[in-house]
C-alpha cells in the first residue's frame, strides 16, 4: 500500500533562561520592550508533523512518501530521513526560502517565548499529488497534515477529483480555519484524525453533529489521550483501544504524530483497524518516553515484547511479521 504524508517540515530551536522572564520587564516601559536574553543551552530537533510520522512509518519498515516544502537547508535532514526509511524525493525545495523552524525560550518557571516562521512551508501549494503518483506508479491514500492552509485545501480537492483516498488531520491548523474550510477538508475523508478538544470544535465550527461527520467519513478516529483511542464508524460499534503502560512520561510533545504512524503502518499491511490503532498506540508510547520526536529507537524484540503485554500474543502474532519488513 502505497501512502504519501503530506504536511510541515520544520526544525525547533529550545533554548533555557536560567532566570525569569518577569524579572525583566518594567511595567511602565511595556510599550516599549527591548530585551535579549543570554541562554545556557540550544537544542535543536527535527519536527513538523509530516515528517514526524514519516520517520515514525519508516521505522516500522513502511516505506512512507514525505510531501511538503522544505529549503535548501533541507539536506542533513533529508539524509536523516531517507537513512530511517523515508521517501523524501517528493519534497519540494524552495530557491528562496528557509525550511520553516520554530525558536522557542523558556525561563526557569518555565513560561515560553516562541516565534514560528513558516518559510518553504509555504510552497506547498504549488505541489501538485499527481506528480506523486506518477513517481510512484500510484497512491492507494494520502494523509493531509498540517501545513499551509491553501496547500492542505488544494491536496484535499486533488484527491477528491482524483479519487485518491485521503484522511484528514488538519489537528494545529485547525485554530485558523473558519467551518468553510474545515467542511471542505472533511467531506468525504476516509479517516478523520482528531483528540477530543478537536472533535468539539470541528463539531462547533462546521455546525455539523457527530452523527453528521459520520455521515460524511468513513473513519472518525479520535485519540483520547491516557485513555487511548476511539475509532467510530456510521451503523458500527466503536472500537477502543487503550494505550499499552509507558516506563517514563518524558515528554508528551509528538505522541499523536506516533500515533499515526503506527496507525498509517497498520493499514499499510492490512491488519485492521483494532491492530492499527493498537500499533499507534505502541508507537506513542515510544515517543513519550523520549526527548524530541524523532530521538526514539524502535528494536524490534522489544516492541513486540511490550505489544504482547499491552494487548495479548494473538494480536502480536497478526503483526510481528510486519514490524521492519
Amino acid at each position: 500500500m502505497r501512502i504519501a504524508v503530506t504536511g510541515s517540515i520544520a526544525t525547533d530551536h529550545l533554548m533555557n533562561f536560567p532566570g525569569r522572564f518577569a524579572d525583566q520587564l518594567v511595567a511602565d516601559q511595556l510599550h516599549t520592550v527591548s530585551l535579549s536574553f543570554l541562554v545556557d543551552a540550544l537544542d535543536v530537533r527535527r519536527g513538523g508533523v509530516a515528517a514526524n510520522i514519516c520517520f515514525g512509518m519508516g521505522q516500522l519498515g513502511t516505506k512512507p512518501i514525505l510531501v511538503g516544502a522544505a529549503g535548501t537547508d533541507f539536506a542533513e535532514y533529508r539524509a536523516w530521513l531517507e537513512r530511517h526509511g523515508v521517501d523524501t524525493d517528493s519534497v519540494r525545495i524552495s530557491d528562496v526560502l528557509h525550511t520553516a523552524r520554530f525558536i522557542c525560550t523558556t525561563d526557569s518557571e518555565h513560561n515560553q517565548i516562541g516565534s514560528f516562521y513558516t518559510g518553504a512551508m509555504s510552497e506547498a501549494r504549488l505541489i501538485e499529488l499527481q506528480h506523486v503518483a506518477e513517481r510512484i506508479g500510484g497512491l492507494d491514500l494520502v494523509s493531509i497534515g498540517a501545513d499551509d492552509p491553501e496547500a492542505m485545501i488544494r491536496h484535499t480537492q486533488e484527491c477528491r477529483a482524483r479519487s485518491i483516498p485521503f484522511a484528514a488531520d488538519f489537528s494545529q491548523q485547525i485554530a485558523r480555519m473558519d467551518g468553510d474550510d474545515i467542511r471542505v477538508l472533511v467531506e468525504g475523508a476516509a479517516y478523520l484524525f482528531n483528540n477530543e478538544y478537536e472533535a468539539g470544535l470541528i463539531e462547533s465550527k462546521t455546525g455539523w453533529s457527530a452523527a453528521e461527520i459520520l455521515d460524511r467519513v468513513e473513519n472518525r478516529v479520535t485519540t483520547l489521550g491516557a485513555k487511548g483511542v476511539r475509532i467510530e464508524r456510521k451503523g458500527e460499534p466503536d472500537i477502543v483501544v487503550g494505550c499499552a503502560q509507558e516506563e517514563a512520561k518524558v515528554d508528551p510533545t509528538g505522541v499523536g504524530d506516533g500515533f499515526r504512524a503506527g496507525f498509517l503502518s497498520g493499514l499499510a499491511w492490512g491488519v485492521g483497524l483494532e491492530r492499527a490503532a493498537q500499533i499507534g498506540c505502541m508507537l506513542a508510547t515510544l515517543v513519550i518516553e523520549t526527548l524530541g520526536t524523532q530521538e526514539y529507537e524502535l528494536r524490534r524484540g522489544h516492541f513486540m515484547e511490550r505489544f504482547a503485554k499491552a494487548y495479548g500474543d494473538t494480536a502480536a502474532d497478526e503483526v510481528r511479521g510486519h514490524i521492519g519488513a
